[in-house]
């Protein structure tokens, strides 16, 4: 069962923030608040089978960033790194979780990072997954507002979606369910079909505020214990994530074989596997 608790977020922009335990997780004898965030286009309920496995000795709670699932969509002009980071930091100090544990998939891994980097006291440790400190580029934004374009919307079923997403998509190079299940996930009925539930036009003005940018300046100033996981099918190279584990004062890396980017999403069992031991050392410590 998950409960809605509202947060305000830079600018006063409404959040929706998604607890996965009943009753709720506050007195001292559980384990440190968590907060997680999802990636570019994802939403809470993608942290589920994450969040429901923290409950049991963590205050564990996913948040709806804005634009994406059921928190407010602002104009373009509010979707800057700025904005992200100072609603997960709202996140923290408003529902009482600091330091936390941060727990961030791809766009809502860099989130994490920067935020621990600008404000350590209110972060004890950092999960990073398949997020790259490298910039992207031009070429890499030209291809994905390609691929939106691609899109056959509306969908007429949600069959349909995780047909598409799992199976038709030129991005697919072979058939992947769970994909198709995740994208299902962020769309929405409307009067002509399902459609998503975000613009796509606001997904790349968010994605062009970090593409650009290399981030390892950034990754170099958090100091609290980091785990950086990738999927061997994923966006995250080998030989860049350990990078990244170098650069990181106190950084760990593992791994989930036969996954890809959505490894948390499509590989629940492996991705807990990955990343418990490392919870298990930073939270009774």
């Amino acid at each position: 069962m998950a409960r809605r608790i509202d947060v305000r977020g830079a600018g006063g922009v409404g959040l929706a923030a998604w607890e996965f335990a009943d009753p709720p997780k506050t007195d001292p004898e559980h384990g440190p608040g968590v907060l997680l965030l999802h990636g570019l286009m994802g939403r809470a309920s993608h942290w589920a089978a994450t969040a429901r496995w923290l409950s049991e000795r963590h205050r564990a709670i996913a948040l709806d960033q804005r634009g994406h699932g059921q928190s407010e969509k602002p104009p373009e002009v509010a979707y800057t790194r700025e904005a992200y980071i100072e609603d997960a930091e709202a996140a923290v100090e408003q529902l009482g979780l600091g330091p936390a544990v941060l727990i961030g998939h791809a766009m809502g891994a860099l989130t994490a990072w920067q935020l621990a980097a600008k404000r350590p006291d209110l972060v004890r440790a950092l999960i990073i997954c398949d997020m790259r400190a490298s910039a992207l580029g031009g070429a890499s934004q030209r291809e994905w507002a390609d691929w939106f374009k691609s899109w056959p919307v509306p969908f007429a079923t949600l069959a349909d979606v995780r047909k598409w997403f799992g199976e038709d998509d030129p991005w697919v190079d072979r058939p992947n369910p769970a994909r198709g299940a995740f994208f299902a996930e962020v769309m929405h009925e409307s009067a002509d079909g399902w459609r998503p539930v975000f613009e796509p036009e606001r997904m790349l003005t968010s994605r062009e505020t970090w593409v650009y940018d290399a981030h390892w300046e950034e990754l170099a100033q958090v100091r609290c214990p980091t785990l950086v996981v990738r999927g061997l099918d994923g966006e995250l190279g080998r030989a860049e994530a350990q990078e990244m584990v170098r650069v990181l004062p106190q950084g760990q890396y593992a791994e989930v074989t036969d996954a890809g980017h959505f490894l948390h999403y499509d590989r629940p069992e492996a991705w807990r596997t990955a990343i418990e031991p490392f919870l298990n050392t930073v939270t009774t410590t």
